[in-house]
């Protein structure tokens, strides 16, 4: 190295003088960009495919667990309903058992009948805003719940309404009995 050297020292000026084209730099430059290799094309290729791949594993994942929500809620909603026409058949017996057994009582007072009827009237306007809540969502308890209280408070008015006029009917036979 030390002879290049020496030879580079003494030709200085010479060798300076002259520059390189322009073309011979862009030759250069050519030469000094990195190419594009399979390589590269492959490892972007294979990202492509990482990506496409989990983003299909999530999709199948998260298709599943809706499926399986919406399997579980039509499946508590089967038995919600089943469990609502069960209880609506009980109470709807009750409720024309007592009514059968008070009717002829009522047949002596019809102030009284018109009065009861006008009362369940009411309740069966309250039942059917419940079932047109119920329609909008057959799982919520809450409105089950209000549904059975409506039957429950029908049957409280008629045993209460049936219980006053045995008591009436029962007086009514001993002032009889006693003249």
């Amino acid at each position: 190295m030390d002879r290049l050297e020496e030879f580079i020292r003494k030709n200085r000026e010479a060798l300076d003088a002259n520059s390189p084209s322009a073309d011979v730099w862009r030759k250069v430059s050519e030469e000094m960009k990195p190419k594009r290799s399979v390589k590269r094309w492959l490892a972007a290729a294979a990202s492509v495919a990482v990506i496409i791949s989990i983003s299909f594993i999530f999709y199948q994942i998260g298709k599943t667990s809706v499926n399986q929500e919406l399997a579980t809620a039509s499946g508590k909603e089967l038995p919600a309903r089943l469990q609502l026409r069960e209880a609506e058949a009980y109470y709807t017996n009750q409720v024309n058992a007592l009514y059968n057994e008070a009717e002829p009582l009522l047949a002596s007072n019809p102030e009284l009948k018109s009065e009861l009827n006008n009362d369940l009237s009411q309740i069966d306007s309250i039942y059917s805003d419940l079932k047109r809540d119920l329609r909008d969502n057959i799982a919520n308890e809450e409105v089950v719940e209000a549904l059975i209280r409506n039957y429950t408070i029908k049957i409280e008015i008629l045993k209460d309404m049936l219980a006053i006029l045995k008591e009436y009917d029962n007086n009514e036979k001993k002032k009889s009995h006693e003249l």
